[in-house]
């Protein structure tokens, strides 16, 4: 986990609507997702960070005797930097249960990442990952989900993972408009437009299809550092 900004970042704003928030958080995300209820999970602790908790990786979330659980160890390297949630909840939606995995920023440089996998790590089993999950969503194979946006496509990948194996669950993209800049090169729009390019790029550099196969089960959300 890095380390948590004082009064800044994606992560505190997110700790203040979990903690402070709650009831205009969980309305916001019924509004997005079509939620009945949320519950969201808490997470566990580290002592060894600057800031006590462990964030859930991975499919953490999931109960021990899930056969997904398992199968994840099989279908991503487990050293490394293994995908990590800002949030999880457990929600209803028409009656069903899901799961929501919660992904949140602040500043536009947060969007970008490439993999820093090694070839001689997990970086093969990283490519076989991806392209299996284009391949199902008919991303055209020369997309390169490797850089550029890798966190938002690994992201992509978990969740294809779960869907394949019957586990009902969405992605949430969180924005925060109206954070404050501690440095000239952390750019936070003020506005959800100031968002509009960054994501468009985004959009253009994955290279969904109209109606992929997740297109109903990824959200995006806005939400101001303050009301």
């Amino acid at each position: 986990m890095a380390d948590m900004g004082h009064g800044y970042g994606s992560e505190c704003h997110l700790l203040r609507y979990l903690g402070r928030h709650r009831g205009l958080l969980d309305t916001r995300v019924s509004a997005v997702t079509g939620s009945q209820t949320i519950r969201w999970l808490d997470f566990g602790f580290d002592p060894r960070g600057t800031w006590p908790d462990a964030e859930l990786k991975g499919m953490d979330f999931l109960p021990d005797h899930e056969p997904a659980k398992v199968a994840w160890g099989a279908f991503w390297p487990q050293r490394g930097n293994v995908p990590n949630w800002d949030a999880v909840a457990c929600i209803t939606v028409d009656g069903r249960d899901e799961w929501l995995l919660v992904e949140a920023k602040a500043h536009l440089g947060e969007m970008r990442s490439s993999c820093m996998a090694k070839p001689e790590g997990g970086r093969a089993q990283i490519v076989d990952a991806l392209d299996a999950t284009k391949q199902a969503l008919k991303v055209p194979p020369d997309r390169d989900w490797l850089n550029g946006y890798y966190q938002y496509c690994n992201r992509v990948v978990a969740l294809h993972f779960l869907i394949a194996r019957n586990i009902s669950a969405r992605l949430l993209f969180l924005y925060f408009t109206g954070d404050q800049s501690n440095s000239p090169q952390r750019i936070c729009p003020k506005k959800e437009a100031g968002w509009s390019q960054a994501l468009r790029a985004q959009d253009n550099h994955v290279g969904f299809p109209a109606g992929h196969l997740l297109a109903d089960r990824i959200h995006t959300m806005f939400l101001p550092v303050c009301v």
